[in-house]
C-alpha cells in the first residue's frame, strides 16, 4: 500500500488536541475591522474545535496527524 500524502493547506491551518479533536483558528479577523465590534473581534481571537461532522473527511486529508 502506498503513503497517504498530507494536505499541507490543512496541515497547517489545523492541531490535534489532547484528546483527538482537530483544533482551528476563527474566519474573519483579517480586514475590514472598523465595522465589527470590540466584542466580536474579541471572540474572533479564540480557537475553536472542527465539527465532528467533518471529522472523517478531515482524518482522510490529514492521515498522520
Amino acid at each position: 500500500m502506498p503513503k497517504v500524502k498530507t494536505k499541507k493547506a490543512a496541515a497547517k491551518r489545523f492541531k490535534k488536541t489532547g484528546n483527538g479533536e482537530l483544533k482551528r483558528m476563527k474566519a474573519y479577523k483579517s480586514h475590514i475591522l472598523t465595522k465589527k465590534s470590540a466584542k466580536r473581534k474579541r471572540n474572533l481571537r479564540k480557537a475553536a474545535i472542527t465539527d465532528p461532522t467533518n471529522s472523517k473527511v478531515m482524518k482522510k486529508i490529514l492521515p498522520y496527524l
